[in-house]
């Protein structure tokens, strides 16, 4: 299967999934950073996250949880549809005051906000493997993020039913160091 058919097959996959959630179950997961997760992260790390779109992992309760522990948060902004994705702190994790529609219809902080480098990286992934791959939305912006920041701590947040086997693997594609799924913790790696 290619990686288009395979996205494909996992977006299904994964919409259908939180589909059949009642909304009570999505409201309590993804609350609060497993504990062993916490020990990945230096005290004062700046946190990337993202603003979560149609099934995808709901970021915002751990944008909220560092935001309270002291942590700086961080969400990418694209200046434009071809340009590079950087991250830019994001100030109210609590109302989301601070952000405005971007391109590809993402909520990214807006224009003015201090662009900022994230120790600590969660990403939206549409795929993963128990040993820690990641099968991203395509447009290759988080590995070419990582590529020039290989120390960066790098954490999928995913459903269950986004685990698979296998994944076609080049050699730009960056493994994780740990996914975080409703019922558990993979790695970390």
């Amino acid at each position: 299967m290619t990686k288009a058919e395979l996205r494909k097959a996992l977006r299904a996959a994964r919409r259908d999934h939180v589909a059949a959630l009642p909304e009570q179950v999505r409201a309590l997961v993804f609350h609060r950073p497993p504990a062993p997760l916490l020990d990945m992260i230096a005290d004062h790390a700046v946190i990337g996250l993202y603003h979560a779109r149609e099934a995808e992992a709901p970021a915002a309760s751990y944008a909220r949880f560092f935001a309270e522990r002291g942590h700086r948060i961080a969400l990418p902004r694209f200046g434009g549809e071809t340009a590079a994705m950087e991250f830019a702190l994001h100030g109210d994790p609590f109302g989301e005051s601070d952000l405005v529609t971007g391109p590809f219809g993402l909520q990214q902080p807006e224009e003015g906000a201090e662009i900022v480098e994230p120790d600590v990286l969660f990403m939206p992934l549409v795929g993963f493997t128990a040993q820690g791959q990641r099968l991203g939305q395509g447009g290759g912006h988080y590995d070419r993020w990582l590529a020039s920041r290989p120390a960066t701590v790098r954490i999928g947040l995913a459903w269950d039913a986004q685990l698979v086997e296998e994944l076609p693997v080049e050699p730009h594609d960056m493994a994780l160091n740990a996914i975080v799924t409703p019922t558990r913790l993979h790695g970390p790696f």
